[in-house]
């Protein structure tokens, strides 16, 4: 007999295939793999403490649930009759455990410089998610080109593969090519790289670049030129789709109210189950 906080698991495991992903944000496979993970950590542990009123499945759930609908810890708590600190700590503790078991982590930038990549082109864009406004140090956040404030995370995106390589994050003033320079990132000498216009300059440092052709006030695009960058954003709209699915996660596109130290946390771990799922 089940208890009545378990019963939520089993009407959602109910649901077919589609309804499961468009409600959890993962495929099915992939939520049994976090339950697996998350038991593996509880059997580990010397000192299992107070038991959690939810079971790990649920547990699953609510962490799921707040990445995908980003609803305040209150409303979520209010959902499952559970307090707010407990769903704050659920949240917390199913996060550490995924990327403690390092199945959902990036191949990192380290990748780009290995020849045996097996990838012919490389596509970068910069992802912007909104955050409350700062109390303190806000034009820091203003970004000029979203209005808004921001934190900034530029994807590095493998075509062929269809999979994230790497992420880097700033704060929304910083410029796309700074972000670029900040982070290191750094590409194999025969591995072809295209970014957007917010790369310009970017062929002093990598060869094998390419990015749009800007027009200026005094002189517009030849039909070349057009021609030119139209194929390049026939290329680039690929990261774009990416950008898109990771946002499925509202954590990503709402305002984000918490402390922005375990944005790029999060970030990864998103991107890490966007891969795995791929696989």
């Amino acid at each position: 007999m089940f208890t009545k906080l378990s019963r939520k698991y089993w009407r959602v495991r109910k649901l077919s295939s589609r309804e499961f992903k468009r409600f959890t944000g993962v495929k099915r496979q992939t939520f049994r793999l976090m339950i697996r993970l998350v038991k593996a950590e509880q059997k580990q542990k010397k000192k299992p403490g107070r038991p959690s009123k939810l079971i790990i499945e649920d547990q699953i759930l609510v962490t799921l649930q707040y990445w995908r609908e980003y609803r305040t810890y209150f409303h979520i708590s209010k959902d499952w009759k559970i307090a707010e600190s407990t769903v704050y700590r659920l949240v917390r503790k199913i996060e550490n455990i995924l990327i403690k078991s390092r199945k959902f982590s990036l191949p990192g930038k380290k990748k780009l410089l290995d020849s045996s990549l097996d990838e012919d082109l490389i596509l970068m864009d910069v992802m912007e998610s909104p955050i409350e406004r700062p109390t303190k140090h806000q034009k820091r956040f203003y970004s000029g080109k979203q209005r808004e404030h921001t934190l900034k995370t530029q994807v590095v995106f493998g075509q062929k593969s269809n999979q994230i390589i790497c992420l880097a994050h700033s704060k929304g003033k910083m410029h796309d090519f700074k972000l670029f320079k900040n982070s290191q990132t750094k590409f194999h000498q025969f591995l072809k790289v295209i970014a957007d216009k917010g790369y310009q300059g970017i062929a002093k440092l990598h060869n094998l670049s390419e990015t749009p052709i800007k027009k200026s006030k005094k002189k517009k695009l030849t039909k070349d030129q057009k021609k030119y960058n139209r194929e390049l954003n026939r290329l680039r709209i690929a990261v774009e789709h990416v950008n898109r699915r990771l946002k499925i996660f509202k954590i990503l596109s709402f305002p984000y109210r918490n402390r922005h130290r375990r944005f790029g946390l999060r970030s990864n771990l998103i991107a890490g189950i966007y891969n795995y799922e791929l696989a």
